[in-house]
């Protein structure tokens, strides 16, 4: 007769609960890059909007880390997510709207909303969308276009036309106000659409590369220390189109597009593969 097994020599297949606590280091990151953002409002409204860019693309910094801050000290939380989702729709949905609205599309009236709107609508749809889909989607790339690069190429713009030195201000119907309206309109899109970006989270931090990779790094950061507005600006742009390029290749080469993974074994995932 086989002794009933004992139930500690059973492998243990509960899942842990989800910590509930609020943990300092993490959330006094994501409350820096709340302050940014703020400041960044501030700064824009008394007509600062050179500082008000480099408030921005600080929050930016600052949301790159608390995650991965809370990761390396084992103190993630719920309490922590929803405090990054929120903090990220401000600096990277309410201010660079806000701040691009003030720069140079107030001066067009009613039409002046719309791209505005549209950014700042895209932003909480990109965020609320992220939030339900974390589990499903392929952790390589991103679902539409990151808030944080959509927040970076509007605020690129303005701190690339504001860092001139013969900037002497936006004239209404100047090119500086209708590519504040197209590219503001084209950040807020983007986010919304299923165009792939990648995410440069999924990569062996112990395998080598080539030593150009190297020089081309030390290339990039000499190029930015000489003019960050403009090479910045570039480089989001870049980004900004890669999406679609991976797009088009895909869809050319007959390979799925989408991002979202194939499994629906999960009940989570139930209505997430049409």
């Amino acid at each position: 007769m086989t002794p009933d097994p004992i139930e500690d020599d059973e492998p243990s297949t509960a899942v842990r609960p989800r910590r509930k606590g609020i943990y300092a280091l993490p959330n006094a990151i994501t409350l820096g890059a709340l302050f940014s953002a703020f400041y960044a409002i501030v700064m824009a409204m008394n007509g600062r909007f050179e500082v008000a860019c480099v408030a921005i693309f600080a929050a930016a910094i600052l949301d790159s880390l608390d995650g991965r801050v809370a990761r390396m000290t084992n103190t993630q939380s719920a309490f922590g997510e929803q405090m990054d989702s929120l903090s990220d729709m401000v600096a990277f949905g309410a201010a660079p709207a806000l701040i691009v609205y003030m720069w140079a599309l107030k001066d067009m009236g009613k039409p002046g909303w719309i791209p505005a709107f549209v950014y700042i609508a895209g932003a909480a749809l990109r965020l609320a969308r992220f939030n339900v889909n974390i589990g499903v989607v392929d952790k390589r790339y991103f679902q539409g276009l990151p808030s944080p690069a959509a927040a970076a190429l509007v605020i690129g713009l303005i701190w690339a036309a504001v860092d001139r030195p013969d900037y002497a201000g936006v004239k209404p119907g100047s090119w500086e106000a209708w590519a504040a309206y197209g590219i503001t309109l084209f950040a807020g899109l983007s986010m919304v659409t299923n165009a792939p970006f990648y995410s440069f989270k999924v990569f062996d931090r112990r395998r080598s590369v080539p030593f150009i990779v190297l020089v081309i790094i030390m290339l990039g950061i000499g190029l930015a220390a000489l003019d960050p507005a403009r090479v910045l600006f570039g480089a989001f742009c870049v980004y900004g189109l890669s999406g679609y390029a991976i797009y088009g290749w895909r869809k050319a080469k007959g390979r799925p597009v989408s991002v979202i993974s194939t499994s629906t074994d999960e009940p989570d995932e139930r209505g997430l593969h049409q």
